[in-house]
């Protein structure tokens, strides 16, 4: 009677443990889903692209380093210029320029990224 009762304790106790971790996987998941969306580029159109300053390139503080050349960011609703910059290498990993890219609704920013070799 006692071993029986034990038993039972033990099946309550894996069922509540089990629920308990369930609960925190799906909280995981909609934290991570969420942190996806938000880090997911805003894609702002224009129908004339904006203009950069030119500005000379800077001598490498090392011979290995990688420019990053002139780059578009969104700043409250609009395109914002960020200059070109030296970046230490990532090995493994090649750096793909940013690029203007046009669709029917306008014209928008591609970022640039590190891609894997």
């Amino acid at each position: 009677m006692l071993a029986h009762a034990l038993l039972k304790v033990r099946c309550i106790k894996f069922h509540f443990m089990k629920k308990q971790i369930l609960k925190y996987l799906l909280v995981l998941f909609v934290f991570i889903g969420l942190s996806r969306f938000s880090n997911a580029q805003t894609r702002i159109y224009v129908k004339v692209r904006p203009t950069a300053t030119v500005v000379a390139r800077p001598a490498p503080p090392h011979k290995d380093y990688v420019w990053i050349g002139d780059e578009w960011t969104v700043r409250n609703n609009a395109y914002v210029h960020v200059a070109g910059r030296w970046v230490a290498p990532r090995r493994g990993y090649v750096w793909v320029p940013g690029h203007w890219s046009s669709e029917a609704r306008g014209d928008y920013w591609v970022p640039g990224h590190w891609r894997r070799v």
